[in-house]
């Protein structure tokens, strides 16, 4: 008698389910960190294409540091929807909200004091726009030290790895091009991806985006960043300055415009807007991402934390106009301050706010 052999693991992965259930993996942030993603899945009885028609749903809060063990539900509001790259089919991805069992939105949901900044009257007539550089680090897993890097040791300076191709220059390229595509599966406004200039440091770009649908896409962009490195077992890490000394931090660069700045005459409302920012230059920072003093030190392409500048074309500045911008006399402007670890609801808001409501 022939023993029978058990199906691969993938095989199971990739089973093509004869069923119009489907399955939505609800996403949602939690309150240990910044960054702290969680997410669980659940059968829906058939294709969901309105996140208004999908179900609301509680979870453990006293397991993700955002209730208290005696009075531990919290519901997930879903917020938007997004293909599922790795189940596929008609499966989704879910971004939520979180709130209170009354209706509350809970201490750590920013992305509802978002919403109420973009709803405001002033700021829909702006259609303001957000463009994303999320950078970050891959790191081998055993010992937390970046891809490609000797073990216990350093590799050659700065200068080579930055857009570089080759396997003594770019490390973890599969990762990277494998979330670019996952991306693009999913429905995001995924721009671009690049090398970095720390070798094993690497970026990805949300294109232009409308109010708080760059914060809905950042994070699941980032959620998806997560799961593929899991599966290849590398971490990902969203340190401002994952390794100390003469290295590139990690940011995240937010490229921002206005109806108005897009327009002739444009560079002067940028300016002004950019003023706005100076006056709030230490609230803005205190809401940029946490360890953002080890980045920001007026080395390898920052501003000092302390310091308001702007410039064109000045990598250096804490606000960056574009050649192209002052050249046409309007467009955008990039804030360089924000850290690799931000919450892009609070950036993106606070930016609205101060340029738009300040």
């Amino acid at each position: 008698m022939e023993t029978e052999k058990m199906s691969p693991l993938s095989d199971l992965l990739n089973l093509n389910l004869d069923t119009k259930q489907i399955i939505a993996e609800y996403i949602w942030i939690g309150g240990g960190s910044g960054m702290d993603i969680r997410s669980k899945g659940r059968t829906l009885p058939g294709p969901v294409s309105d996140p208004s028609k999908l179900p609301k749903w509680n979870y453990d809060g006293s397991s993700t540091n955002q209730a208290a063990g005696d009075d531990s539900e919290v519901i997930l509001y879903p917020q938007a929807i997004f293909k599922d790259p790795f189940r596929k089919g008609n499966n989704i991805l879910v971004m939520c909200d979180a709130y209170s069992p009354k209706g509350d939105p809970i201490p750590t949901n920013n992305r509802h004091k978002a919403v109420k900044i973009f709803d405001h009257p002033n700021v829909k007539a702006e259609e303001p726009w957000f463009g994303i550089e999320q950078e970050y680090t891959l790191l081998k897993k055993d010992v937390k030290w970046p891809l490609g890097w000797p073990l216990g040791g350093f590799p050659g300076p700065q200068g080579p790895y930055y857009c570089a191709v080759g396997a003594d220059k770019a490390f973890g390229r599969d990762i990277v091009d494998g979330h670019y595509k996952a991306c693009l599966y999913a429905g995001l406004s995924i721009g671009g991806a690049n090398g970095e200039v720390m070798p094993g440091q690497w970026e990805f770009q949300i294109s232009p985006t409308v109010g708080i649908g760059a914060g809905d896409q950042l994070w699941v962009a980032r959620y998806i960043l997560e799961r593929i490195t899991e599966i290849c077992g590398v971490i990902v890490s969203f340190d401002p300055k994952p390794i100390e000394g003469d290295w590139n931090g990690a940011a995240a660069h937010t490229n921002f415009s206005t109806k108005s700045m897009r327009k002739e005459g444009g560079l002067d409302l940028i300016k002004k807007a950019i003023g706005k920012l100076e006056v709030k230059h230490k609230q803005h920072i205190a809401a940029y991402g946490e360890g953002n003093e080890r980045r920001l030190t007026g080395k390898h392409e920052t501003a000092d934390i302390n310091k308001f500048s702007w410039g064109v074309a000045d990598r250096g500045a804490s606000v960056r106009v574009g050649r192209d911008t002052e050249k046409e006399g309007k467009g955008y402007f990039e804030d360089r301050r924000p850290s690799s670890n931000m919450d892009p609801y609070l950036v993106t808001s606070m930016i609205a706010e101060t340029t738009i409501l300040g």
